[in-house]
């Protein structure tokens, strides 16, 4: 069975996409079979993603290595089993026929949805990129405003903590949760100092792994358009990097190492 690679939580921005996208594309270019769906049916970014580079690759005569990703499919009510929930259903079957992968990789929308619950029950892996502040912050835990203590688990990670139970009665493994402190920019020291603090002492409560992920740089939005991720620069004929592009990167490559998924070898 293919190992699923879940990117959500429950708030828009924060880089989920993109993260999603570039593990997927990292993933294929080093060899890896990769199924990808998108469940966010409004603004379909990772879908998007896929599709421009699909249409960029085709213009341009290039043969580079694309995630296979498929639309979620449109049943007819006839076609969902007496009993089921029909979104359930529908991610199931879509699940099913990406099993044969190594690799299912699943973008989830920045809200609460059935389909998000399905998907982290379904996650081996879940990474959770967070804006590095406290705004953020607040969807995985309620902090005192005077000594920024814990003080227990926000809605995000109750949500969390149901899809372990979940897994735990199927017999599952138990989930690999990896929250990414995304946007660190080199200024706020002090606040930057104050979230990585909450963030390591809410970790140890309600068992998570924190990593550095993607700061905040222009080449993310110029490469979208294309479906372009930091790997494919050297393919379009960009020879010399500049420092921001080695440093970001630099970035994916600590990342895909710091989710430590099975047989990956990261050599890139």
């Amino acid at each position: 069975m293919a190992h699923i690679i879940v990117f959500g939580n429950e708030k828009g921005g924060s880089g989920k996409s993109t993260t999603c996208m570039h593990v997927a594309t990292a993933l294929v270019r080093m060899g890896f079979t990769v199924g990808g769906l998108d469940l966010d049916l409004r603004q379909r970014s990772f879908g998007r993603y896929v599709e421009n580079r699909r249409v960029f690759l085709g213009r341009e005569g290039l043969d580079l290595p694309v995630p296979d990703y498929r639309p979620l499919p449109e049943l007819p009510p006839d076609a969902i089993p007496e009993g089921e929930n029909a979104m359930d259903y529908r991610i199931s079957s879509l699940v099913a026929e990406l099993s044969g992968h190594d690799f299912i990789v699943i973008d989830c929308p920045g809200s609460h949805t059935r389909g998000a619950q399905v998907a982290h029950s379904l996650a081996d892996t879940l990474v959770t990129p967070l804006n590095d502040s406290f705004i953020d912050f607040d969807l995985l835990a309620r902090i005192d405003p005077e000594t920024l203590k814990v003080q227990g688990p926000s809605i995000y990670s109750e949500m969390v903590w149901s899809a372990r139970q979940l897994r735990a009665r199927a017999g599952l493994k138990p989930i690999d949760w990896i929250v990414l402190r995304n946007r660190m920019g080199a200024q706020q020291m002090h606040n930057k100092r104050k979230v990585g603090a909450a963030l390591e002492e809410l970790s140890r409560r309600i068992g998570f792994r924190v990593a550095a992920g993607f700061s905040e740089r222009v080449i993310f939005r110029e490469l979208f358009p294309r479906g372009l991720t930091l790997l494919d620069l050297k393919d379009i004929g960009i020879e010399n990097l500049n420092m921001s592009n080695i440093a970001a990167r630099q970035e994916l490559r600590e990342l895909v190492k710091e989710l430590n998924l099975p047989g990956v070898e990261v050599n890139f």
